[in-house]
């Protein structure tokens, strides 16, 4: 087996082994805590600008197949595990990991101490790194993760959004069928690509949704003129912060039409509301992250995967914290006290899972019957209004 490098920006150096393709690449160092999924991960438009490490020790058993894919090809930087598994076991499996990654141009380490790894990013924070099978100099490598920009002030939406509108027609996935046909549609709704997830379109339209997908920079009149029964804020990798189209529209739609966002979408719907947010130290990345519904007290638990959140005690007088995650109290979920739109920090749609948080789609699906029966279009001015409460 090749050797392979990770250099840390602090000075850390790993020494393993190469799979995937050889080469050399950076990004932001982050673990992910998911036993399985993998191949959900590594299609997750939400970790563009970031090498992944996962915790469980050993990846690629189950093999790769055309079905488990949330975007059309890997997103990830890197990918850092303890152990690969060459020899898959499973009848959906179509290759192997190695292969997989290799075909994609996605570097690979394997045989590290990701235990030590995770320990470290843990201490320090995630931080910007890089793998290579290229250089045995380790110090070059460090200097080099020195100079690589840090996630804070990168607009990574616009590199992953689709390019032009389009409708999506798949339903959820049952192991008799496969995916459903796209059921009886009674909504409409226009679902903004930071870089969305599949899964979300897949549960959009199982809730009765006729989807249509626009690019993220998409103006908010052109999204109106459609005149949907609700729009979609997706989840989607970088800092909201510098995504200023985003928030932009996003004002602009408030009020005027029912409002559902997740991850990314609401980061940018705080930002839109007048509140921050800031950068966590080395973020949720996970399929057990236990979430309170504080609107039931039910706890569910919940995969996530984002390294920013909003502040809450910047927009507490516009929105209610409707979710909370129990490991550290950080928001999860906000709605806003007179406008249709909520939103929530983790992903509900989890693929592979849980499950335990998909009635969230039944929720904006309430909230547009609500608005379509008792229709209450808010004016520019009274937005503006409402909205000025934290500007």
């Amino acid at each position: 087996m090749k050797k392979a490098i990770l250099a840390l920006a602090d000075g850390m150096v790993f020494e393993g082994y190469s799979f995937g393709a050889e080469g050399e690449t950076s990004g932001e160092i982050v673990f992910n805590t998911s036993m399985t999924g993998y191949q959900e991960i590594l299609t997750d438009p939400s970790y563009k600008g970031q090498i992944v490490t996962m915790t469980y020790t050993q990846m690629g058993n189950y093999g790769i197949n055309p079905e488990d894919v949330e975007s059309a090809r890997p997103c990830v930087e890197g990918f850092i595990v303890k152990e690969h598994c060459d020899a898959p076991s499973n009848w959906r499996s179509r290759k192997s990991l190695h292969q997989y990654l290799a075909e994609n141009g996605i570097v690979g380490i394997q045989g590290i101490d990701t235990r030590a790894l995770t320990r470290h990013l843990r201490d320090f924070g995630a931080q910007p790194g890089i793998i290579s099978t290229t250089q045995s100099d380790a110090a070059m490598l460090v200097a080099k993760a020195m100079k690589l920009p840090k996630m804070s002030g990168l607009d990574l939406a616009k590199e992953v959004t689709c390019k032009e509108p389009y409708t999506w027609d798949q339903g959820d996935w049952d192991l008799a069928s496969g995916y459903a046909l796209k059921p009886a549609t009674e909504y409409k709704v226009v679902a903004y690509d930071y870089g969305i997830k599949r899964n979300i379109l897949r549960l959009l339209t199982q809730a009765g949704c006729a989807v249509t997908v626009v690019p993220a920079t998409m103006p908010a009149e052109e999204v109106l003129a459609m005149n949907p029964d609700g729009v979609f804020l997706s989840n989607g990798p970088g800092d909201p912060e510098p995504v200023t189209y985003a928030i932009e529209n996003i004002r602009k739609i408030l009020g005027k039409k029912p409002v559902f966002g997740i991850c990314l979408g609401q980061q940018l719907l705080g930002l839109a509301l007048g509140g921050k947010t800031y950068k966590l130290k080395f973020g949720h990345h996970g399929g057990n992250q236990p979430i309170m519904d504080l609107t039931t007290r039910k706890v569910e638990i919940a995969a996530e995967n984002h390294g920013f959140a909003v502040d809450l005690e910047t927009v507490k007088d516009q929105v209610i914290m409707t979710h909370m995650n129990l490991n550290d109290k950080t928001c999860e979920g906000i709605q806003h006290k007179t406008l249709p739109a909520f939103s929530v920090q983790y992903h509900p749609e989890a693929s592979p899972g849980p499950h335990d948080s998909r009635y969230l789609f039944q929720r904006f699906v309430d909230m547009m019957e609500k608005h379509k029966v008792q229709p209450r279009r808010h004016g520019d001015a009274e937005v503006e209004k409402i909205l000025s409460t934290n500007l």
